[in-house]
């Protein structure tokens, strides 16, 4: 059972899109189909999330690369339904990767985790076990991704590159705007304040 304001937000956000005309969505997931993937894949969708998917799952389309055109992703929507498990896991994977890479790579180290140690890999295996045990972020597109759990939502969404990170969303219903357009809120309207609240991905904000 799901909170109605979330069923609300999500399937509201999922309205908004179909009326965006910018993609196609596909008939939405089932429950047994999100027990399926919260099992497999250890998550739990936040509850306007789980209602947006499960109003309309949106899908790819045929994508053609443009000459000179950095794309970073051809199939941005994850393809809950049927699409390739170990995709699906990049995708969950990819907010913790992005973090290791910076540890080894750009010198990056949360002050939580006490003092770096010397040794690159002691650094990395620290930095991997802690990073194992903060709040997972679920792909919604992309690199845009909601915070999971389930009994929550509301979250912003956050656009996550490396050690990049920033709102793209006060909520889902408000992600649809700034990602596709339609009717919404800009983001230098002084009403556009989103505030995240979740441990560990709030300090990047």
């Amino acid at each position: 059972m799901i909170s109605s304001k979330g069923a609300g937000l999500g399937e509201e956000a999922a309205q908004r899109l179909a009326q965006l005309g910018c993609c196609r969505l596909a008939p939405g997931l089932t429950d047994a189909e999100f027990d399926r993937l919260e099992r497999e894949y250890d998550i739990e969708f936040a509850d306007d999330h789980r209602s947006f998917l499960a109003t309309g799952v949106p899908t790819n389309t045929p994508f053609e690369k443009e000459e000179g055109v950095f794309h970073a992703w051809e199939r941005p929507w994850p393809e809950w339904r049927d699409g390739n498990p170990d995709l699906i896991r990049q995708r969950l994977d990819w907010p913790v990767e992005g973090i290791l890479f910076d540890v080894e790579h750009n010198a990056y180290w949360h002050g939580s985790w006490g003092d770096r140690p010397k040794s690159l890999v002691e650094a990395l295996e620290t930095a991997r076990s802690r990073l194992a045990r903060v709040p997972k972020l679920v792909p919604i597109y992309g690199h845009r991704f909601l915070p999971g759990g389930r009994g929550t939502f509301g979250h912003p969404v956050l656009s996550v590159w490396q050690t990049d990170i920033i709102y793209y969303g006060m909520d889902l219903i408000d992600y649809v705007h700034q990602e596709f357009g339609g009717p919404g809120t800009d983001r230098m309207d002084e009403r556009w304040q989103p505030l995240a609240t979740v441990d560990f991905w709030k300090d990047f904000l």
